[in-house]
């Protein structure tokens, strides 16, 4: 099967989901206030401005270099970050739900500070196994996460071969792509979780060499700082934080 010449992935803007979280998380709240289901959270004002900044950066590039076909999460905050920043390319997109947000079962919407209190064994069993293995119940691993991933790469590399394909999903799944094409082991990968905070809207890409794909940038932001638009770094909704 041959080799994509580049690959990129985006993360959604900043959600109403992103802003609930962080100030949940200051106050030192158990629960974050949010009304939608996880698929339904729409975008801030200030995330479709990111997102329109990803679009002119975009249009910026040489036509050699423009993504041909997009691949997009269903998810409300996925889609609106694609409308912004891809309407009016003639980039054809696809939804696949294989790139939806991970799902936290019973720890979904509760804080740090909640999951302590209110799940504490689910606390502890989580800090025994750790964040590639744990599965919350009713909820998804990051393992889980991973086989739907390979599933995913394997068609958009059958068909797609030798194109120029983006993604555009979450912050799980931006590390979990890392972890994947650049063949990472689980201490690679924690070390990478710990230490990268995943703007939203930021890029990151893989380039073709020598038939294998190469890391290009990483949760790069200099097309927000070049429009002036604020990057942001916020958890998704109910995001782990241990």
């Amino acid at each position: 099967m041959a080799e994509l010449s580049w690959l990129g992935v985006v993360r959604h803007g900043q959600s109403v989901g992103n802003v609930r979280a962080q100030a949940a998380e200051q106050s030192g709240l158990e629960v974050i206030d949010l009304a939608e289901r996880d698929a339904d959270v729409p975008l801030t004002d200030l995330g479709r401005e990111q997102a329109e900044a990803v679009g002119r950066w975009i249009a910026e590039l040489p036509v050699a270099e423009r993504p041909e076909f997009a691949v997009v999460s269903p998810y409300l905050r996925t889609r609106q970050t694609a409308a912004a920043a891809l309407g009016g390319t003639g980039i054809p997109v696809r939804y696949d739900e294989r790139l939806r947000d991970r799902e936290l079962g019973v720890l979904d919407l509760l804080t740090a500070r909640g999951v302590a209190a209110r799940r504490p064994a689910e606390a502890a069993r989580r800090r025994h196994l750790g964040k590639l293995y744990y599965r919350p119940p009713g909820g998804e691993s990051w393992s889980d996460v991973l086989l739907r991933l390979r599933s995913l790469m394997r068609d958009v590399r059958a068909d797609h071969p030798g194109g120029r394909v983006l993604l555009v999903g979450h912050e799980a799944i931006v590390l979990l792509l890392r972890y994947l094409v650049e063949g990472l082991d689980e201490e690679a990968l924690m070390a990478l979780a710990r230490s990268a905070a995943m703007a939203n809207c930021s890029v990151t890409s893989w380039a073709n060499v020598g038939g294998v794909l190469r890391l290009q940038q990483f949760n790069a932001v200099g097309h927000l700082h070049r429009d002036d638009t604020p990057p942001t770094r916020q958890e998704d909704v109910g995001a782990e934080t241990a």
